[in-house]
């Protein structure tokens, strides 16, 4: 992150458009000074759209067989979620919100699975990663007293470098599951990918790339020895 600043990673140009003085000195100081830094971020996301009625999305269960392929972005009525099936992370029925959310599954049908609403898209344009929304998301709820994760992270996940998501999207459309230009980044055009071969192979279809798809499409997660992402 060349450039970042302060605290708050900001770039130079959400710092000029977004920094607030927090602590009345006079002085915008994302390094030195906690108040400063924590109100910009709060200014930030308020910029970006945060609606402070909401939550940012929350951890939910969902029924045996489900169609994992509607974990692709789309946004449905959390009537619609229920529906399906869909509940929060102790079996009880979602909320009787008027409210859309996308159903995100970061680490595949194994792991947790989330309902975000439109906060997690602000916490996304501080960055891109659903991981990282995720984790702002879950940190945010532990501070205010939630328990841990009911479904945690499958301990197996594959440690996937930047030079595996190439390997991985060139893999992909050389065989038709087009993932774009490839760029070591694993976003939605590359889940979709993922999810087209997963579907045309019989496998559960939730866009991850777990080690049947990895080991099937010539992934090899050897530890390399330069050049690869920490």
């Amino acid at each position: 992150w060349a450039g970042a600043m302060g605290h708050v990673q900001f770039m130079p140009t959400v710092f000029l458009r977004h920094a607030v003085d927090g602590d009345g000195d006079g002085k915008r100081d994302l390094w030195n000074s906690l108040p400063d830094a924590m109100m910009s971020a709060g200014h930030f996301l308020q910029d970006l759209g945060w609606n402070g009625d909401y939550r940012w999305g929350r951890e939910v269960l969902l029924p045996a067989e489900f169609d994992y392929s509607l974990a692709d972005g789309r946004k449905l009525p959390l009537e619609q979620w229920r529906t399906l099936g869909v509940t929060d992370a102790f079996g009880n029925k979602l909320a009787n919100e008027p409210i859309e959310a996308a159903l995100v599954v970061p680490a595949g049908h194994r792991g947790p699975a989330f309902l975000a609403y439109k906060n997690f898209n602000v916490i996304m344009g501080w960055n891109r990663s659903e991981f990282y929304a995720i984790a702002v998301g879950h940190l945010a709820d532990r501070i205010a007293g939630a328990g841990k994760l009911q479904t945690p992270p499958p301990e197996d996940m594959p440690a996937l470098s930047r030079n595996n998501i190439l390997t991985l999207q060139e893999a992909l459309n050389e065989q038709g599951f087009d993932t774009g230009k490839p760029d070591g980044i694993l976003g939605p055009n590359t889940r979709s990918a993922i999810r087209g071969y997963q579907s045309e192979n019989g496998l559960v279809a939730d866009g991850y790339p777990g080690d049947t798809v990895l080991d099937a499409l010539g992934v090899d997660l050897t530890p390399e020895t330069s050049g690869s992402d920490t």
